[in-house]
């Protein structure tokens, strides 16, 4: 008996901030469970057509955003839409055609799914080529639009909210190419969660305001410990949970720093059990990534957003703070009393909760790869995609 070979979904993604790998494991994940008969794989775009020099690129892109936030900032914005800028820095960015031909010749993909968006450029560029003939769709992993996401040969753009989706309308993108989903997240955060047996696992008090504070996968939060100490100013004592993510320099200098604090303070690095500790925290202190704050919704737990980096994240800011679901400290003061207003304002943060529930976030990842499905469906029976794309409700 012949044993039918399995349909798959290349997933390219980008090891340049924690998000977009995130993404790609909640698309597997999603694919696993609603669509056992095809199969995901998961690729570092980077690491596959850089493999000499991803690591120092990597760390010299960290390095950089870190210590000129401003410059950062300043060409995110410039390129921001099309424009003779943002179409130089692509055709500098999208490398490695050869090394994906290669990829996409092993793999054999019926649809390729980029999270990062230098993936999706030379996706694009081997479509234009006439190299492949493959599905192409784009998963945009922030809640704002920028041009570094949009090519001629997408077939399909995945969004957070139906802001970002008009916003790529207004950089050109076809209406009938946009599909508002939400941003996928992985289902670890829609599991039942019982708060004293998650403080007994890790050694917390219940019965202590807790405040998570995070900064990404490295840690980055306002100015190191300078801004930890400021919160012995909060009149109350609470328990602070710290994620250092893989800043192991700032995890030292944080447990030694806040050894005499007033405060019960949990100094950890890169977890994988953040979603328990967002379940029984009251409050997250967090650089305002698309992920981490989707996360943060599916959990209803309010955010205070601090120093986001200028572009996508300042972009994120804005959207959740109009959206109810956040507040943002400008400085060290302000956080630290906008903090203390947070956790003695009962009512303050049972309607951020009330607010996060207007989103739906466990649908996310499921709709998109239903989606997806059904565009590789349109292929194989020769419908057009654009007149499927009508007929979907999401």
């Amino acid at each position: 008996m012949k044993v039918a070979k399995k349909e798959k979904i290349l997933i390219l993604t980008g090891n340049y901030g924690a998000g977009h790998v995130q993404v790609a494991n909640a698309l597997q994940e999603a694919i696993q469970i609603r669509f056992p008969t095809l199969e995901s794989v998961i690729v570092d775009f980077m690491e596959w057509v850089h493999p000499y020099s991803n690591q120092v690129s990597r760390f010299l892109f960290l390095q950089g955003v870190k210590n000129f936030p401003e410059i950062y900032g300043y060409i995110y914005q410039k390129t921001r839409k099309m424009n003779t800028l943002s179409n130089m820095m692509k055709k500098i960015l999208s490398t490695g055609i050869g090394r994906m031909k290669t990829l996409i010749d092993e793999v054999q993909p019926t649809v390729v799914v980029s999270t990062f968006p230098l993936a999706a450029a030379v996706i694009s560029k081997l479509k234009s080529y006439g190299l492949i003939n493959v599905i192409s769709v784009t998963t945009i992993t922030d809640h704002t639009n920028h041009s570094s996401w949009i090519y001629p040969n997408t077939d399909q753009y995945f969004v957070g909210s139906k802001a970002v989706r008009e916003a790529l309308i207004k950089l050109g993108v076809e209406d009938d190419q946009i599909t508002v989903t939400g941003i996928p997240i992985r289902q670890q955060f829609f599991q039942t969660f019982n708060r004293e047996k998650i403080c007994e696992k890790y050694g917390l008090d219940c019965h202590m305001p807790t405040v998570l504070v995070m900064g990404g996968g490295y840690g980055l939060i306002g100015d190191g410990g300078s801004t930890f100490q400021r919160f012995e100013e909060i009149p109350k004592q609470v328990q602070l949970f710290i994620v250092c993510g893989y800043n192991e320099k700032l995890q030292m200098q944080l447990k030694e720093m806040l050894k005499d604090s007033k405060h019960l303070v949990h100094v950890t690095g890169y977890i994988h059990y953040v979603h328990e500790i967002m379940a029984i925290s009251d409050v997250m202190i967090t650089k305002p990534g698309g992920v981490t704050t989707f996360e943060a919704i599916a959990m209803k737990l309010p955010m205070l957003l601090y120093k986001p980096i200028p572009g996508q994240e300042q972009d994120n800011a804005k959207f959740l703070v109009r959206s109810g679901v956040a507040i943002e400290a400008k400085n060290e003061h302000e956080l630290t009393n906008l903090l203390t207003k947070l956790l003695c304002n009962v009512k303050l943060l049972q309607e951020m909760r009330e607010n996060s529930k207007r989103f739906h976030p466990k649908e996310a990842a499921f709709a998109l790869v239903e989606v997806i499905e059904a565009i590789n469906r349109t292929k194989e029976n020769q419908y057009p995609i654009k007149d499927f794309m009508y007929s979907l409700s999401y």
